[in-house]
C-alpha cells in the first residue's frame, strides 16, 4: 500500500501553539483556510484536527475548511463522550456526502475534562469498552441498514443513517483512526480500528507494537480488512543537517527558558503512550539516527514530545524506515505551520514519493 501524508491544523483558542506566531486571528476561518489551501497546493492529502474540551469543535472546523477547499481531507478527531454514536455517524455521513468522500475520523479515548461536559470518569477498561462499542456502531451504521445494537453503553433499534455512505473503490466508509498504547487500547485497535496511530517512538518500539497488534488481530478474530499503521510526529526540517540541529537545540533552549509560563495538560503523563514518549529521554537526547527526545523534558507533549530532526534527506530517510516496518499513514507537523506546510511539502514530500 502506498503511503499517505497528512499535516496538522492547530484549532486552538490560545495563540502561540508550539512556537506558532502569536496573532489576533490565529484561529480565524481565513487563517485556518489559508493553511488548508496551502496543504492542497503543496502535495498534502489533508490534516488532523485535534480535539479536547476547551478547544474549538473539530467537526465544525472541519466542515468550514471542507467548504473552502476542493481536495483537502480533514482527519476529524472526536471523543465518544462528546457524541452519541448514531448522531455522529449521521453527521459524518452527511459531511462525507457533501465533500465527495473526503472525511477521515480519529477516535480519541484519552482522559479529558469530563465533568465540564457531563461525562463520567470511568476506569480505563470501561472507557475502552465504550470506545469499542462506539466504533462498532458507527461502522455498522455506515455499512448496514436497519441496525439493531444493544451494548452496555449504546443501544439503537432499526437505525439507518441517511444519506448513505457511497463506496469509492476499496473505501466503504471514512477511515477510522485510533490511538492508544495500553493493553486495553491495543485490543480495541486490533479488532475495530482501520489505522492505529503511533507517536514518534524509536523504530524498535514501533516494530514491537506492530508485531503485537498483528498477533492480536489473529488471536482476537478481527472481522475487518487488516489493521493499518500510522505515525504522528514532529518533523523539524531545515536546508542542511547542521542548520536543523542548531535550530532544534535553540528551540529546546527556549522551551526550557519559558517552562512554567505555558499551561500544561494536567493529564500529561497519565496516558500510557505519552508516558512511553516521556521515558525515552532517559535513554538519551537522540535515539536512532535523529529522533530528538529533549523536547519532552521541557514541556513538549503529544506529537511535540519527540522530533525527527535534519535536512529533508535526513528526515525522509528516517520516515522511509518507519514505512519499511509497515507504517503507511503519516501525520507530520512543525511550526510556524504555514511556512512548514510549504517547506516540507516542497522539500520532503517529493523525496518520500520518489
Amino acid at each position: 500500500m502506498s503511503a499517505e501524508f497528512l499535516w496538522y491544523i492547530p484549532n486552538q483558542v490560545a495563540p502561540g501553539h508550539r512556537g506558532e506566531r502569536v496573532s489576533a486571528g490565529h484561529n480565524s476561518l481565513d487563517t485556518l483556510a489559508e493553511q488548508a489551501l496551502a496543504l492542497e497546493q503543496h502535495g498534502w492529502k489533508g490534516a488532523l484536527l485535534g480535539t479536547g474540551w476547551g478547544r474549538p469543535d473539530t467537526f465544525t472546523v472541519a466542515t468550514a475548511l471542507a467548504a473552502r477547499t476542493t481536495t483537502f481531507e480533514p482527519l476529524v478527531a472526536v471523543r465518544p463522550g462528546y457524541w452519541r454514536p448514531a448522531h455522529f455517524a449521521s453527521a459524518a455521513a452527511t459531511l462525507d456526502h457533501l465533500t465527495g468522500g473526503r472525511v477521515r475520523v480519529n477516535v480519541v479515548s484519552g482522559k479529558d475534562d469530563l465533568a465540564a461536559y457531563g461525562d463520567a470518569d470511568g476506569d480505563q477498561a470501561d472507557r475502552y469498552a465504550r470506545t469499542r462499542e462506539f466504533l462498532q456502531l458507527v461502522r455498522g451504521l455506515w455499512t448496514q441498514e436497519h441496525v439493531d445494537f444493544h451494548g452496555e453503553h449504546f443501544q439503537v433499534t432499526g437505525s439507518t443513517v441517511l444519506p448513505r455512505i457511497e463506496p469509492r473503490g476499496d473505501r466503504r466508509h471514512p477511515t477510522l483512526y485510533f490511538g492508544g498504547a495500553s493493553e486495553a487500547a491495543e485490543r480495541v485497535a486490533a479488532t475495530e480500528a482501520d489505522v492505529q496511530l503511533f507517536w514518534g517512538e524509536p523504530l524498535a518500539g514501533v516494530q514491537e507494537r506492530i508485531d503485537r497488534l498483528r498477533t492480536l488481530e489473529q488471536r482476537l478474530g478481527r472481522e475487518h480488512p487488516p489493521l493499518q499503521f500510522g505515525l504522528r510526529v514532529t518533523t523539524f526540517v531545515r536546508d542542511t543537517t547542521e542548520e536543523a540541529w542548531a535550530d532544534a537545540e535553540a528551540k529546546v533552549a527556549e522551551l526550557a527558558r519559558t517552562r512554567g509560563t505555558v499551561p500544561v495538560d494536567r493529564h500529561r503523563g497519565t496516558a500510557v503512550g505519552q508516558q512511553r514518549l516521556l521515558d525515552l529521554a532517559a535513554r538519551g537526547d537522540v535515539l536512532d539516527d535523529n529522533l530528538y527526545t529533549a523536547p519532552g523534558r521541557f514541556g513538549g507533549g503529544g506529537a511535540g514530545t519527540t522530533w525527527l530532526v535534519g535536512s529533508a534527506e535526513d528526515v525522509a530517510k528516517s520516515l522511509r524506515r518507519y514505512q519499511d516496518l509497515g507504517v503507511t499513514h503519516f501525520v507530520l507537523s512543525d511550526t510556524p505551520y504555514l511556512r512548514e506546510i510549504r517547506r516540507q511539502g516542497d522539500q520532503l514530500l517529493p523525496l518520500l514519493r520518489g
